[in-house]
């Protein structure tokens, strides 16, 4: 297929790249800071919010991977980060839509939950927690991403296109992800208990996004995209007692088992994350 990527000179965008050309795919690439790959078809340097530059970009595609967005929270004017993220997830998929792409792959993030970032800290309703959680979300970053899932349902209403929304936690490789689990080991409390101790590897993310472009499914889904273990050395069932007492749960919660139910994601996309960071 002609996929278009946007954010394509991302962390998670260039790992994308990789796997989608490895696998035989024709890629268009956006981003706001340029990206010279002689791999690409095309290459747009600009900004999404721009309507131009998306309808150009759009141009012949088959299927969209949507990754350009501020990927954090980290930004002292919340509204603009909220706007930008909603106009240009509404800009690609609509015009996605009005074009005739039949599949659109969509970086959603857990932070759609509203746990990680909540000015009043909040803990999850149950653990594991799956796709039908109820969203509780106060922050700006985390609500963009709820909005964009809303995007992807009215998108697919509207024009019958099929979206998966990915929903990622933390996602690191190499030093990035070192960078992480140091922190998270150091204060694995202070360090934000609100995200569940969540993350995946990059290359499991690149991995998800190629099957979600390809798999037999059809209307809008979300979808949990995480390790099935947690990032922190304590073991899961004490990070529950010290940081979320009472909450309910569900399940064995053995050694340092996840905290997000990847079920849908086995179901649909015939894939669960395989990486770790401990030594077997």
């Amino acid at each position: 297929m002609r996929v278009l990527v946007t954010g394509a000179a991302g962390h998670i965008g260039r790992y994308v790249l990789d796997e989608l050309l490895a696998a035989g795919h024709d890629v268009v690439a956006t981003d706001r800071v340029p990206l010279e790959d002689d791999r690409l078809e095309r290459v747009h340097t600009g900004d999404l919010q721009d309507a131009k530059l998306v309808t150009e970009a759009m141009e012949g595609a088959q299927a969209v991977v949507h990754l350009g967005a501020i990927p954090h929270p980290n930004l002292p004017d919340g509204s603009a980060l909220f706007a930008a993220n909603c106009l240009t997830a509404h800009r690609v998929l609509d015009e996605a839509g009005r074009t005739g792409v039949r599949r659109v792959v969509a970086a959603s993030s857990l932070s759609a939950l509203g746990l990680a970032w909540a000015p009043t800290p909040q803990s999850p309703r149950y653990v594991p927690v799956d796709e039908e959680h109820p969203l509780v979300v106060q922050d700006p970053y985390g609500l963009s991403k709820a909005v964009l899932e809303d995007i992807a349902r009215a998108t697919h209403r509207r024009h019958g296109t099929d979206i998966v929304c990915l929903r990622f936690p933390f996602v690191g490789a190499g030093e990035r992800l070192e960078r992480h689990l140091a922190a998270v080991a150091d204060d694995p409390g202070g360090r934000n208990p609100g995200e569940l101790w969540g993350w995946l590897d990059t290359r499991d993310a690149a991995e998800a996004v190629r099957r979600a472009l390809t798999a037999d499914v059809h209307g809008c889904h979300v979808v949990n995209v995480a390790a099935t273990d947690t990032a922190s050395p304590v073991p899961t069932a004490e990070l529950m007692a010290r940081h979320h007492p009472g909450v309910p749960v569900f399940a064995e919660l053995p050694g340092h088992t996840g905290l997000f139910d990847v079920s849908t994601c086995a179901a649909l996309l015939g894939f669960v994350p395989s990486r770790r960071w401990r030594a077997p």
